[in-house]
């Protein structure tokens, strides 16, 4: 059986759980209804509950799922910290937030405290169709397979198959969304087009118009973003190279360059500004998740590494250059978008957990990104704009 989990301890205590699994349950799954009548699906609920990058990647399943069931109630369970991307979603009818420990650690007390109110929470509640949309054995066991559901689907390749009613195929390692996206085919689903919902209201627009405003931002300057931040630190660029970056892209084209991250990343964006020769704004710790999509939204082009914001970028429309060191641009990168990923050709990549680096270089596959390899890519991008503008005059 292919498994797609690359932290090996991770992976050897899966193949055990599933063996054992396998041989206990494998009798009554024979036995079990395999179709899922159309008719029998009014309440879903999709989970998927981290990260916030990941979420924002399975959006693009839930036009496609309300359009297989129109008459269904579709209900997403995610983070606390990811809730946000859901919010005005025209094909979200309802949210559950739940911090899983094996996600998110706490300590032994607290998880159990709030793992056991959770499951109470769920299964007070009965769905016809659950979709665990990561495929992991921790969600499938303590999640899925937990509720009241008659239909449970998902993969099989990170454990836990035997949990399913039903076993989406995997064929080949492709993207994220188009991985996602299969889980619908599978249920008998027609994708048309990528829509991703994520919508924001007029005070959220205005919010972030304001903010521009008051930063003394003109939008009729050539506005590019530069988010330095990741949520692992071997997936992040290093800061000197993007203030080299910023002042080469304000040199060649006149740009008013905007920094953004989490308020954590405001001190460590402040020492990379200052390194700089040009001026740059700061808007780290300036936004929330939903107005920071509506400046990314208003941005004419966006620097990123393979990080949250980069989806958001992806969502919003918006040309992007993405970063990719240990990650899988295959898997993660821009989708969508105008974009361009710069990385470097490191077959370590392939097998690395993104935790801790083995390479007998650390982060050698970020440190070969050279300033000009990503002005490159920038130039790339800026021309294809500028083809653009001037195929819509004519």
């Amino acid at each position: 059986m292919y498994y797609r989990i690359i932290n090996r301890k991770k992976k050897v205590v899966t193949i055990i759980a599933d063996l054992l699994g396998y041989a206990l349950l494998t009798p009554v799954n024979l036995f079990k209804k395999r179709n899922i009548p159309l008719t029998d699906v009014r309440q879903i609920l999709v989970i998927r509950t981290a990260y916030i990058g990941d979420v924002i990647m399975t959006l693009p399943i839930l036009k496609p799922l309300k359009e297989l069931y129109p008459d269904a109630r579709i209900t997403l369970l995610t983070s606390s910290s990811a809730r946000d991307v859901l919010l005005n979603n025209p094909y979200v009818d309802a949210i559950l937030t739940y911090d899983a420990f094996w996600f998110y650690p706490k300590g032994l007390k607290e998880a159990g405290k709030d793992y056991l109110k959770f499951l109470k929470t769920l299964r007070s509640k009965t769905y016809d169709l659950v979709i665990e949309a990561r495929a992991d054995i921790r969600d499938i066991l303590l999640l899925a397979y937990l509720s009241k559901s008659r239909h449970k689907v998902s993969y099989k390749v990170g454990g836990g198959g035997y949990m399913l009613t039903h076993v989406v195929p995997f064929k080949e390692v492709k993207h994220r969304i188009n991985y996602h996206l299969d889980i619908v085919k599978f249920l008998g689903g027609k994708i048309d087009e990528i829509e991703w919902g994520m919508c924001l209201d007029s005070k959220e627009q205005n919010t972030a118009d304001l903010l521009l405003v008051q930063e003394g931002i003109n939008r009729a300057d050539f506005l590019v973003g530069i988010h330095p931040g990741s949520r692992k630190e071997l997936k992040s660029w290093f800061p000197d190279r993007f203030a080299k970056l910023a002042d080469s892209i304000i040199t060649e084209y006149g740009a008013q360059v905007i920094f953004t991250g989490l308020p954590e990343e405001k001190e460590f964006i402040d020492r990379t500004i200052v390194k700089m020769d040009h001026t740059a704004i700061n808007l780290a710790g300036k936004t929330d998740l939903r107005i920071l999509s509506g400046i990314i939204e208003k941005l004419d082009l966006f620097i990123c590494n393979d990080s949250a914001s980069l989806h958001v970028a992806s969502a919003m429309k918006t040309p992007t250059v993405a970063i990719f060191g240990p990650s899988k641009s295959k898997e993660t990168g821009p989708f969508g978008n105008i974009h361009k990923v710069v990385e470097k050709d490191f077959p370590c990549r392939f097998s690395c957990d993104e935790d801790v680096c083995k390479h007998t270089v650390y982060k050698e596959c970020m440190e070969k990104i050279q300033v000009n390899d990503v002005l490159e890519a920038v130039r790339k991008i800026i021309g294809e704009l500028r083809k653009k503008i001037k195929y819509q005059i004519i």
